[in-house]
């Protein structure tokens, strides 16, 4: 059992609070397609509401949104890389422990799950879902610490692996990261005495509010009446920001690890030029996440950028899809080829990364029926070799066609004239990322943190 590549947001101290936090999650929304919920407190009550679809389908009805009372919110979308996409499972989960309540919202994944999981069940613990979230409402449940802040940092002490959380008491907000930082949390604040709490700053933008600083790796704060506590409860690790987040997951408006995602995806984008320079007329970008990074190509190259494919937004991620008979149909309808830049040219088609092909070769044939005379596809991030244990869904080596096959291999497996990836050197060596601060276990092979070798997301399913 491991857990969410999500979306979370907290609010504290607006009378729209529930408002905001919609708001907050419609713009995280590409961080999670699977659930979105909200929490609220008020005058000494708490409401929730969640479901299953995209925010606009589960709060398609707005009066759900006016029912949800209260100036304290935390809300979540999700992205399941453990436990099955369902009902029991959606965030934010909501408890009552000593005639209080406690609600958390989490994003990450925790390395040593199963094992706190059969301790505490051998303990007593009777557990609702099969997300590893819930262990953190476990050991703070079970925390002989008088506060919720203390009973928090206590629970954490037991805790590995990836996790950025939000927590919601009757009166407070509490925000944590792991010593590792390995997914990004922000603080803002949206007026006096209102601050918001985000996965990324494009959940600010959409509300106004301004970016103060990122939570940062080890850290604890606490958001009450009293104004903001900060707390470093942990011991200090090595820092491993997940580089994806830049790569693929992060929306190119956002600021996450300290640096705008714009403009690291144009300068991996330039490296991938120099790594990977080619004869050709025009250069495109995969619709939308790696269309920054063509453009970086392009600058370098001298190539002339052009809009080759349009994409239909109004069909998700086919990334985050946890089905492959979804992500095969979402393909197909994903994207529609511009015909009139394409015909007869030579085109360098730019992707953030091939993790299992399917999307890739899809892509490459729908650019060849358009009339492509030449393929020269250049991919800005390196082969994924490896799975990740940390919030990426990518659980099995046999998923990812680089860990069986060579750069070549791929090439002739995707029909295309040739094939180039970045070098992890070369993407380490961009300036303003601090040397070895990511983690690039799914390039390298090489983990940060210790991984259970019965790491599936489902694992608690099958049992």
């Amino acid at each position: 059992m491991v857990n969410d590549k999500c979306g979370i947001f907290a609010i504290y101290g607006s009378r729209r609070a529930a408002e905001l936090t919609y708001f907050g999650l419609y713009s995280l929304q590409h961080r999670g397609q699977e659930s979105a919920g909200i929490v609220t407190s008020g005058n000494g009550k708490v409401h929730i509401y969640k479901g299953m679809g995209e925010v606009n389908e589960v709060f398609a009805d707005r009066a759900n949104i006016s029912r949800l009372k209260g100036n304290i919110a935390i809300g979540h979308t999700r992205y399941s890389t453990t436990g099955a996409s369902s009902l029991t499972n959606i965030q934010p989960f909501l408890i009552t422990n000593r005639s209080e309540k406690l609600a958390i919202g989490h994003n990450g994944n925790l390395t040593n799950s199963l094992e706190l999981r059969q301790r505490l069940e051998s303990s007593g613990s009777i557990f609702q879902t099969t997300s590893d979230t819930e262990i953190f409402l476990h050991l703070t449940a079970a925390s002989k610490k008088r506060t919720w802040l203390n009973r928090i940092c206590d629970s954490l002490q037991h805790v590995q692996g990836a996790y950025s959380l939000v927590f919601m008491t009757e009166y407070s907000i509490i925000a944590a990261r792991d010593p590792r930082g390995f997914r990004p949390l922000a603080l803002g604040k949206y007026n006096n005495g209102t601050y918001i709490v985000a996965s990324e700053t494009c959940a600010f933008d959409i509300i106004g509010a301004k970016y103060i600083r990122d939570i940062e790796p080890g850290e604890v704060i606490e958001i009450s009446e009293k104004g903001i506590r900060s707390l470093y409860p942990l011991k200090k690790q090595k820092h491993a920001f997940c580089i994806f987040e830049y790569i693929y997951f992060a929306r190119p408006d956002s600021k996450v690890f300290g640096e705008n995602v714009d403009k690291i995806r144009r300068r991996l984008g330039r490296q991938l030029a120099r790594e990977h320079p080619t004869e050709a007329d025009i250069v495109i970008g995969i619709p939308d996440s790696a269309n920054t990074a063509a453009l970086g190509y392009s600058e370098q190259s001298g190539i002339r950028f052009e809009i080759g494919l349009i994409r239909n937004h109004y069909v998700g991620r086919t990334f985050i899809d946890p089905h492959q008979d979804i992500r095969d149909l979402d393909v197909k309808i994903k994207f529609n080829p511009v015909r009139g830049v394409l015909e007869g040219q030579r085109v360098v088609v730019v992707d953030d990364s091939i993790v299992r092909g399917t999307t890739s070769g899809k892509l490459v044939k729908l650019i060849r029926s358009a009339g492509a005379k030449e393929i020269h596809l250049r991919i800005s991030a390196p082969p994924i070799i490896a799975p990740c244990y940390y919030g990426i869904d990518m659980p099995t080596r046999e998923e990812l066609i680089a860990s069986s096959k060579t750069v070549e291999q791929i090439r002739k497996c995707l029909n295309v004239e040739s094939l180039g990836y970045l070098s992890i050197d070369g993407m380490s060596s961009m300036p303003s990322l601090p040397n070895n601060s990511f983690c690039v276990s799914c390039f390298s092979g090489r983990y940060p943190l210790k991984v259970s070798a019965l790491n599936d997301k489902l694992r608690l399913e099958k049992v």
